[in-house]
């Protein structure tokens, strides 16, 4: 059975002086895929924007550059969806797939018969490097003949187990070495440490960006705009296509996890980056709401959200 949710990502800059240009480049719209459906979407930018443009990226996400020409101290942007997520085969969550070093001497053969989107995310790039230590590391999980998907679930365990959840451990530049070596972080780390290990081994892994459901604890009601941006790894399985991984809940994505699409790291799918003419310094907020489709009107729900005031918005930093 399907599951389908209401998802507000809300970005709001203050600048402690006018802005007379701002351009930027977002991946905010929800990819569509085998196991996922975008029911609807919009994005909503004050001041309103001069020029926009839309286009699919190299990886097949749909991004949009957009442009705002006149003075502004404050530049809100919402985007608002409406996903359906069905749910992955339950094989995905068992099997074991074949021996990792096959896998690998699959990928690493010239000419290959791996499929050239799988030998791609078998390379390094701009946030994850190769690193022989990491690779030394992973190794307890990747014993020799063990079967892929099998050893990369104990890989998201030992993530789990052994890297502790900090938001205020790193930055969005971060390296993966300094991560490794303090052992905490948040998904945005975690997911490029499981990537860097598995690229050091001469496995395909990709970076998948989006949204995962959160549960109040009990008794207390959701709370609009307290969730947070996800991250997540998805591996090359010949047997399987591409299976997720998520190492900072230890689980394989299933109904919870909502897609906004996928890269070589967090640099290709950034929800938000660009430039701007003069502002001097600014402040971000960011708000995210994911809520089960039955339990809010989305009309009412995105009117709650765009009615709140600039001045009082309570400050959530994205994981």
């Amino acid at each position: 059975m399907s599951q389908t949710y209401h998802v507000l990502h809300e970005t709001l800059y203050r600048y402690s002086a006018p802005v007379s240009l701002s351009q930027h480049l977002l991946h905010l719209t929800p990819r569509a895929f085998d196991y996922q459906r975008i029911l609807h979407h919009q994005i909503d930018i004050l001041p309103t924007i001069t020029e926009c443009e839309e286009h699919v990226d190299w990886f097949g996400n749909a991004a949009r550059w957009v442009a705002v020409r006149q003075p502004h101290e404050t530049l809100r942007l919402i985007a608002a969806s409406t996903v359906e997520v069905f749910p992955r085969p339950l094989a995905w969550r068992r099997a074991g797939g074949p021996a990792w070093e096959d896998v690998a001497g699959l990928l690493a053969a010239f000419p290959s018969n791996a499929p050239l989107d799988a030998q791609e995310f078998a390379l390094p790039s701009a946030q994850i490097p190769l690193l022989e230590e990491i690779r030394r590391w992973a190794q307890v999980s990747f014993t020799p003949r063990r079967r892929l998907l099998e050893a990369t679930r104990h890989l998201m365990l030992r993530i789990h187990q052994e890297f502790r959840f900090d938001p205020k451990a790193s930055t969005v530049s971060t390296p993966v070495a300094e991560i490794f070596k303090r052992r905490r972080g948040v998904c945005q780390d975690f997911s490029h440490l499981m990537i860097t290990a598995l690229r050091s081994l001469g496995l395909a892994a990709r970076y998948m960006s989006g949204y995962i459901l959160t549960h109040p604890a009990p008794g207390k009601p959701r709370l609009i705009g307290a969730d947070a941006s996800h991250a997540w790894v998805s591996v090359w399985c010949p047997d399987n296509g591409w299976v997720g991984f998520d190492p900072t809940n230890n689980c394989q994505p299933n109904l919870e996890h909502v897609l906004l699409g996928w890269g070589r790291d967090f640099s290709d799918v950034t929800p938000m980056r660009g430039v701007i003419l003069g502002g001097a310094s600014h402040e971000v907020e960011v708000h995210v709401t994911v809520m089960p489709a039955e339990t809010r009107d989305f009309t009412e729900l995105l009117t709650e959200v765009t009615a709140r005031p600039l001045e009082k918005a309570e400050v959530l930093v994205e994981s």
